[in-house]
């Protein structure tokens, strides 16, 4: 299966990073396609989009100053089949793609990948105190995964966040 192509730019105002992609975004070749994801409905209801996208829409999100990727780049059923080495070399590569890129925020969706990405253990929700990368802000949002247990409005309430942080970077 295929690993699915980055949607990333110069100075973005947000990239969103995954842990990896889904075996059914591997099937399809686009980000956050499993139906039991909510990433596309959390978008439009945080208030970061105008309207609920799909996920064969991922492409367009650059033209509205977010990006995509993932922490690795093979698909997987779950993020615990990731290898120590995977979480090595993409960790690597985030760094310099996030070093070339230069947005203004790195999402990291979901607690655990920002841990693989800066190897800290402890972190709250938000906007993390020091940044891994200078001049970029690191804020860490709940997974979008259908198995996370947060209600939909809470995870909804820290995205808006990025609404306010966006306008203000």
């Amino acid at each position: 299966m295929e690993s699915i192509g980055d949607h990333l730019k110069q100075n973005l105002d947000i990239v969103f990073i995954g842990f990896n992609p889904s075996i059914r975004s591997g099937e399809t070749g686009h980000h956050y396609a499993n139906p039991n994801n909510r990433f596309w409905k959390i978008l439009y209801e945080s208030g970061l989009t105008y309207r609920k996208f799909e996920a064969d829409e991922d492409a367009t999100l650059v033209d509205f100053g977010y990006g995509l990727t993932n922490i690795v780049a093979r698909p997987t059923k779950a993020a615990d089949e990731i290898t120590k080495e995977e979480y090595r070399i993409g960790r690597e590569k985030l760094k310099s793609k996030l070093e070339y890129y230069r947005p203004k925020i790195a999402c990291f969706v979901g607690k655990g990948v920002y841990q693989e990405y800066s190897g800290k253990r402890k972190m709250g929700w938000g906007v993390q105190e020091e940044p891994v990368i200078e001049g970029i802000v690191d804020f860490v949002a709940p997974s979008s995964s259908g198995l996370v247990r947060m209600k939909l409005e809470e995870i909804v309430q820290i995205y808006h966040q990025l609404v306010g942080l966006k306008n203000k970077n």
